[in-house]
């Protein structure tokens, strides 16, 4: 298969790292800027394009788009226009989101929306205990990411890229982000109640705080807090059961299982990752290349890729229901 990387800034480039290890050899590159065009040929010795018409002249099979989150649903529309499968990152706007929906539901198309920390080797093993029931009926969890903006892209001045607009916000991109794989463990979510605010000094017109209270169709209870301002980056879970407690910490990269009737803890010790240069323990590459082999195996008819455009768009309007609970101060009710 060909594959097409639509944006060369920082994602862009991680997914080139991802296919080439992969072992996939026909990776072509489009970005409108000369210099990123230059920096991934330099690096990874892929084939770019500052055009993105001569980009599509190359007859990929596959777009895997890394732009600015405001622009997937349009590189998304076209790959569905073309009969080209898509990969996108993790989305915060949903124009044309349903437009996108409909064109895939004839079935021959895979429209891959990013669901990167179900690729999380902690998530997986917290999946598993959950599936197996280890702590029985899960009544509650409390859920903390947060890692301060400048330090997302040290390399770069967070004023100048899409994490500082107020439509693409850093903080507003991690709460679907993260909703991703605590709905994948809990289920679906029916009830929101939410605050957000900027309270720091930061140089952005964005909120960079958010505080979900939630409760899932099947009544767990819920608590998720992104920021943007933690300056050691974190991200924690607590998940609350009938016969025991799951923990988990990125920092100490353990998952811990309480069992009431044991009286003991079981620490399952994650494999050690691989963090690329210049990047924090929360992006270990080894999860980054998994989804895309999830992708290019969805492609290949070899499996089913495990998350749908159509439950993206579930999560964004997750969102933005707790965005409307935030102006307001209402419950809102999903549907």
């Amino acid at each position: 298969m060909k594959f097409l990387v639509v944006g060369l800034g920082s994602m862009g480039k991680r997914r080139i790292r991802c296919l080439t290890a992969l072992n996939v050899e026909a990776i072509a590159g489009f970005d409108p800027r000369q210099d990123r065009c230059d920096e991934a040929s330099s690096k990874y010795g892929v084939k770019t394009f500052t055009s993105f018409e001569e980009a599509l002249k190359s007859n990929p099979d596959a777009l895997v788009t890394s732009t600015p989150p405001d622009l997937h649903m349009h590189y998304a529309k076209i790959a569905v226009e073309r009969g080209k499968h898509f990969f996108c990152e993790a989305s915060v706007t949903d124009d044309g989101m349903a437009e996108v929906v409909k064109g895939l539901s004839g079935g021959s198309l895979v429209g891959a929306p990013s669901c990167t920390m179900r690729f999380h080797p902690a998530v997986k093993m917290i999946k598993e205990q959950v599936d197996k029931n280890v702590i029985g009926q899960i009544y509650a969890f409390t859920a903390h990411t947060g890692q301060w903006l400048p330090d997302w892209h040290p390399w770069e001045d967070y004023r100048t890229y899409y994490v500082s607009k107020r439509k693409t916000g850093a903080c507003r991109e991690i709460v679907p982000f993260e909703l991703t794989w605590l709905s994948w463990l809990i289920g679906d979510f029916a009830e929101v109640s939410a605050m957000r605010d900027k309270v720091s000094d930061l140089d952005c017109d964005i909120d960079d705080v958010y505080q979900l209270l939630v409760r899932s169709k099947s009544g767990v209870y819920g608590h998720l807090l992104v920021d943007v301002l933690a300056r050691f980056p974190v991200r924690s879970l607590r998940l609350i059961g009938r016969e025991g407690t799951i923990e988990w910490s990125a920092e100490t990269k353990t998952v811990r299982v309480y069992l009431a009737k044991s009286v003991e803890w079981t620490i399952l010790k994650e494999p050690e990752p691989r963090v690329e240069s210049g990047y924090s323990h929360l992006s270990p590459e080894l999860m980054y290349i998994e989804e895309m082999k999830a992708f290019a195996d969805a492609c290949a008819k070899q499996s089913a890729y495990p998350y749908s455009m159509k439950q993206d768009h579930q999560l964004l309007e997750l969102l933005y229901a707790a965005e409307r609970s935030s102006d307001g101060g209402m419950k809102q009710k999903l549907l």
